[in-house]
């Protein structure tokens, strides 16, 4: 299992960067408002630091089963995400119909086909500190992100069966 993935930004380019992991150079996208750290919700900033992966969602009716050191949590039409600022499930996982803001997992864009929680203001969260930090798939044309690390489908089924609760992702 890769214990390290490191995300650095490409040189000129504040939304592009590269993923390494072990000797393997991957092409991601970053937020909107590039690599830094968080000023709060919606800011669009990929927040710089250590974040352990903890979980794993998958949309079983569009990626086949892989072997993975999660355990993977089927994304069906229930599942979403709370990023309503003071909400008591702010930045945690919810079940739909929810009350406050959310975003949905199930999307239409196939983006969260595969998402990988990051630890971003989970462990110790804060009211403000930004919530749905995942690495999921990119868009074709690598758009930036709302401040998320995205990759290939074919990247990341490559690299799911080798991370899982014990790999760290550097932002640097």
């Amino acid at each position: 299992m890769l214990n390290l993935l490191r995300v650095r930004k490409n040189p000129g380019s504040k939304t592009e960067g590269l993923l390494v992991a072990e000797s393997r150079a991957i092409r991601c996208a970053l937020g909107r408002s590039g690599i830094g750290i968080k000023r709060g919700e919606g800011d669009g900033i990929t927040p710089l630091g250590a974040h352990r992966l903890i979980e794993a969602y998958i949309r079983t009716d569009s990626v086949p089963i892989r072997a993975s050191h999660f355990p993977l949590s089927e994304i069906n039409e229930q599942d979403g995400w709370c990023d309503a600022v003071g909400d008591a499930n702010y930045n945690r996982h919810v079940n739909l119909p929810y009350p406050a803001s959310y975003e949905r997992m199930k999307r239409d864009d196939h983006l969260y086909d595969v998402v990988v929680v990051m630890d971003h203001n989970i462990t110790r969260r804060m009211s403000v500190g930004g919530s749905a930090i995942f690495f999921h798939l990119a868009h074709d044309d690598y758009r930036s992100t709302e401040g998320c690390v995205a990759i290939s489908r074919k990247d990341m089924l490559w690299l799911l069966p080798q991370i899982g609760p014990e790999t760290v992702m550097m932002v640097e």
